[in-house]
């Protein structure tokens, strides 16, 4: 694993196989981070991330070709300012997640 662990509190899965294992368990331990898993029984509390995550690799990770771990980061920066400032969502009734962030706080002012 490559990068800073030291930096990650939190490490959210479901419940799959994939994530209990002695080697996952001794690296979230040794780096002191906390586990948090989906609701057992509720397929949809990980919906949106997995929704996101689509997402990402359909428009991201699947056009690009990463020459090194910094032209990820690099790329990866510009992408999340697009999708954040840019990029419309059906689901926020058209608009980009700033944007609707900024008219939801109006409501509650």
């Amino acid at each position: 694993v490559k990068g800073d662990l030291h930096q990650i509190q939190w490490f959210h899965t479901d419940r799959g196989g994939e994530f209990k294992n002695q080697k996952m368990d001794e690296l979230l331990e040794t780096f002191e981070i906390g586990r948090s898993l989906s609701m057992k029984g509720c397929p949809y509390d990980n919906a949106v991330a997995e929704a996101t995550y689509k997402i990402m690799k359909t428009e991201f990770v699947n056009q690009m070709n990463f020459q090194s771990l910094r032209h990820l980061e690099l790329e990866l920066y510009d992408y999340v300012n697009w999708f954040n400032k840019h990029r419309i969502h059906g689901t926020l009734d058209y608009m980009t997640p700033v944007q609707y962030r900024q008219e939801a706080l109006k409501k509650v002012v």
